[in-house]
């Protein structure tokens, strides 16, 4: 079986090699070139190109197939073959996530993109399908998201904001289908930071996702940055802004008691209870570390809702976070805590860090002024 050429050969030779192909692995297209032109021509290949992942051959030669389709629809003009590029990236995208092709696929479309102009807007279409490939297939490492990357990108493609967020949005739902949560919500963050005055309404559903993956990712402890987003505060008044603010500065009695009164509430939002426990224990107890330089054994059992054969494993657990720093007092039976993670982050922080800055910067110039007199004196 021939495989078609793609570089010395004409385009209506290479729609002929294409066609012959194709129907010979038993697709439903003609032999004979469409009257119609070449755009016909190739939608009629891509259209019949699926045939082609049903085959069980070398990975070259179907990677050699669909590069012919790619260089076929770069030299179709911008303005005539949007439409081509949607459908060849609808084929590629249709696979099952174990499909142990789907890295071509990706290798494919990758041509597709950086075949395009740069600042071509259908570059976008073609690297929504591979984000969406590659969150279905776990193969976000061949495309590496940046966020300064797609920044410059859709200021070259010149595309509405509309279309910038969608592509955040999948960018979000492809990092959570890969597990990688800390993404998915700057993705998030990033795509609720587009939203304005006139338009926050409509990004309820976003401003929910948002919430709910910074509240059942496990690595996140500040939240606090979120109530100042449009959409975010668009939502004042309901649950979900309620159990918000208690992670961001409530203890774990406060989300006790909203659990007891809205459990099928949490359980709608699809988050685990006992990680919700987990987390708002260590926030709590980050809380205390701000507020106190020794927590004794018994605070933290009250606070933490503990026994007391629990405390010190779950003071050793608070510290492998690294969120708090502290030294454990076995006889004493207390925590000294030496640093901790600032649960919130306002104008009181910064004041408190600005003060720091002074205080080091009047230090400095004091053993400045006396190295200066020590040297005066030694001459």
């Amino acid at each position: 079986m021939s495989v078609p050429a793609f570089i010395d050969v004409v385009e209506s030779e290479q729609v002929a090699e294409l066609r012959s192909y194709l129907k010979e692995k038993g697709a439903e297209i003609l032999e004979e070139n469409s009257p119609d032109g070449l755009l016909r021509d190739i939608t009629q290949v891509i259209e019949a190109s699926s045939i082609c992942w049903k085959d069980t051959g070398a990975e070259g030669e179907l990677e050699t197939v669909f590069n012919s389709i790619v260089s076929l629809i770069l030299i179709v003009p911008l303005d005539q073959s949007e439409k081509l590029v949607v459908s060849f990236c609808e084929k590629l995208v249709k696979t099952q996530a174990a499909d142990k092709k789907n890295a071509v696929r990706m290798r494919i479309l990758s041509n597709l993109f950086h075949g395009l102009d740069e600042q071509s807007a259908h570059r976008y279409l073609v690297y929504m399908a591979m984000v969406k490939l590659a969150g279905q297939a776990d193969l976000l490492h061949l495309i590496n998201p940046s966020l300064s990357e797609i920044k410059s990108w859709v200021v070259m493609w010149d595309i509405s904001n509309q279309k910038v967020q969608a592509l955040l949005r999948a960018l979000h739902e492809a990092f959570l289908e890969c597990k990688q949560s800390e993404k998915a919500t700057k993705m998030m963050i990033e795509l609720l930071g587009t939203y304005t005055d006139d338009n926050a309404s409509q990004a309820r559903d976003d401003a929910y996702k948002c919430i709910v993956t910074c509240l059942g990712d496990p690595n996140t402890f500040i939240m606090d940055h979120l109530l100042a987003l449009k959409p975010v505060k668009f939502l004042e008044g309901e649950l979900i802004h309620d159990l918000l603010t208690i992670f961001i500065s409530g203890r774990l009695s406060d989300y006790i008691k909203f659990y007891e009164s809205h459990k099928d509430f949490v359980t709608s939002l699809g988050l685990s209870h006992e990680h919700n426990l987990q987390k708002m224990r260590l926030l709590t107890f980050m809380q205390m570390a701000e507020e106190k330089q020794e927590i004794y054994f018994d605070t933290i059992q009250d606070e933490m809702n503990l026994t007391s054969d629990d405390i010190e494993a779950y003071i050793i657990e608070v510290l492998r976070t690294k969120a708090v720093r502290a030294k454990i007092d076995h006889i004493a039976k207390k925590v000294v805590i030496s640093s901790t993670t600032q649960r919130t982050f306002s104008r009181q922080q910064w004041q408190l860090i600005r003060d720091q800055l002074e205080a080091w910067q009047s230090n400095l110039s004091q053993v400045v002024s006396g190295l200066q007199s020590l040297s005066t004196q030694a001459h």
